[in-house]
């Protein structure tokens, strides 16, 4: 692989990579906690993050761009994934810390993204209606911010994990 490649590679795999898990760590210690706490108006804020900002997307664009860039470099770095290498410390590390990154990253497009889009579509529903949200509402919104608070807090671990076996893969001995 040409060093401007790997350089470029390990630029979008850190820097993404970076963003994305602070943003799930935010989101999960942060946000989701503020909305919950400011009851309809915390629809409002997630209506506008999802339906305006379009929050969900960028997540799940800088999850690929993370994914795809750390799989190449970890085709570089294992010479095409050979046996000696893999099954070395640092293989098993960086193979472990790459496996959490695309459990959350299942996670991510099979609960968060439609669930952060429901909330979305609810909070727009009652602030449209003008008034106070039915009994109804309230339920599914409450019901939706606990998946997503599961959910987040869950992926902020497994990125936890992550980041450490990418920080210390080079130095566990094999």
């Amino acid at each position: 692989m040409p060093p401007y490649v790997f350089l470029l590679l390990r630029f979008i795999h850190i820097v993404i990579g970076v963003a994305w898990a602070g943003s799930v760590i935010f989101i999960a210690m942060f946000l989701l906690p503020a909305i919950k706490a400011t009851g309809p108006n915390g629809g409002a804020v997630m209506s506008y993050l999802t339906q305006v900002k379009r929050m969900p997307s960028y997540l799940m664009g800088g999850v690929i761009l993370t994914i795809l860039s750390g799989l190449a470099l970890f085709w570089n770095a294992s010479a095409g994934f050979s046996t000696q290498w893999m099954s070395s410390g640092p293989g098993k590390t960086f193979a472990f810390g790459g496996a959490m990154g695309i459990i959350v990253a299942i996670l991510g497009g099979a609960v968060n993204a439609p669930t952060a889009k429901r909330m979305g579509e609810l909070g727009a529903e009652i602030a449209a209606g003008g008034g106070p949200p039915s009994a109804a509402q309230v339920a599914e919104m409450q019901r939706l911010q606990q998946r997503m608070t599961t959910a987040m807090r869950a992926a902020s671990v497994l990125l936890l994990l992550a980041l450490t076996a990418m920080a210390v893969a080079r130095y566990v001995p094999s």
